[in-house]
């Protein structure tokens, strides 16, 4: 998961690209001490990692919702906020009630962004149930590994959204999308979601669904947060684990009407939620190293070594009390950039040794194509072959601005 600013999820990292300051208590910029080159500018999981360390040493301001830091654009002026970042101030009007203009913004990290989802094959189809595609936040495309990187949600959305909707125009039109279901597989699992339902509504006594909501996110934010460690971790699994028990006793209260149905609503889809909380928490405890947004303080070496590898989760049972857990290999040997240091902070990467080998076969390949005059997409293609991936309408070579090809 990706960390991210914000009480409201809203303020845009345009606010820190555009040259706003974090502040602390005091009015102090902090981030040139942490990280004096790239200062505010550091990528979002260092920033809120950075954030929460000093809020931890005593120097964020106290309010109701928890200890909290200053963003400042009012050094940007009135004229550059209302253009440039007018989103950024219609919500600081309308869920904090001040003008950005005039006021400093209050931040803290929190969960932003998720990276993962259903595990899925280059054209956006799932890898294990045909004609079921996935994209977004909701899909595991190696878009984005595991830190999303500011703008990558352009990326996302306009080359994502682009390739797999013309994936999912071709199997449409293609004969591997003929299928043949059988009407009684069809009302069977149909039933099963209307039993759950029923279940929820006839039951007279049992848990509120809201009050497990609310706890499993206090223990997500708690104990699965910015930071985060193997005690933690392991008391947000024994508690998740029971909450997910708990769930299965959910009790609608407030209506018993099985249309139009906040708490019903809620009741079916907390008991789902508690179950990727669960998943989220136990991939992170059995995760014995710190990538990207996932950041160990008792593990704080990135292990390329051991754990250059994908979480799979898979529920194989619809009444398992746990996630089963397996890994997914990623193949150095043809990555086009293979894992490195990306200089933040210290190096502490426990380097792969197959990592020198693959670079040096990169380097080469370079090399020996632009001495023979080849082009950048010739080039790219030889080091990572993808063209054949694409859709034909989008196998022509891209024009960068500026470029005349």
């Amino acid at each position: 998961m990706d960390r991210s600013l914000g009480l409201c999820s809203g303020l845009t990292e345009g606010c820190r690209g555009d040259g706003g300051l974090l502040l602390d208590k005091d009015g102090y910029r902090f981030m040139p001490d942490y990280e004096p080159d790239k200062k505010e500018l550091a990528s979002r999981d260092v920033v809120s990692r950075r954030m929460t360390e000093h809020i931890r040493k005593g120097k964020g301001v106290k309010s109701r919702y928890g200890d909290h830091l200053w963003l400042d654009i009012t050094i940007l002026g009135r004229e550059h906020i209302e253009k440039n970042l007018r989103e950024v101030k219609e919500i600081c009007e309308n869920f904090l009630g001040i003008d950005p203009a005039e006021e400093w913004i209050p931040v803290r990290p929190t969960q932003h962004y998720s990276m993962g989802g259903i595990r899925t094959k280059y054209t956006g189809e799932s890898q294990t149930l045909k004609g079921l595609y996935s994209c977004g936040e909701a899909s595991c495309w190696d878009l984005h590994g595991f830190n999303r990187l500011g703008g990558n949600s352009v990326s996302e959305t306009v080359v994502a959204g682009m390739l797999v909707a013309e994936h999912i125009s071709d199997f449409l039109e293609s004969a591997a999308s003929q299928l043949t279901i059988h009407t009684g597989n069809v009302e069977k699992f149909v039933q099963i979601e209307k039993d759950k339902i029923d279940a929820l509504l006839s039951r007279e006594e049992g848990e509120d669904a809201y009050i497990l909501r609310r706890r499993m996110e206090a223990i997500m934010m708690d104990d699965v947060g910015i930071f985060r460690n193997g005690d933690d971790l392991q008391k947000a699994v024994d508690e998740l684990k029971e909450l997910h028990q708990r769930a299965k006793n959910i009790s609608v209260f407030r209506s018993k009407s099985p249309a139009a149905n906040p708490a019903l609503v809620n009741a079916y889809r907390t008991q789902k939620m508690i179950k990727i909380a669960l998943t989220v928490a136990l991939g992170a405890l059995l995760r014995t190293e710190s990538r990207g947004a996932h950041s160990r303080e008792d593990y704080p070496e990135r292990d390329d070594a051991n754990w250059l590898k994908r979480s799979i989760t898979t529920w194989v049972r619809e009444d398992d009390e746990m996630p089963t857990m397996s890994y997914e290999e990623i193949p150095i040997g043809e990555m086009e950039m293979p894992p490195g240091f990306r200089g933040y902070g210290k190096d502490l990467t426990l380097h792969n040794e197959q990592t020198p080998i693959r670079q040096s076969a990169v380097d080469a390949i370079k090399k020996e194509l632009e001495s023979q005059g080849k082009d950048r997409f010739e080039i790219q293609n030889a080091m990572m072959p993808f063209r054949d991936k694409l859709p034909k309408k989008y196998q022509g070579i891209n024009e960068r601005l500026g470029e005349n090809v």
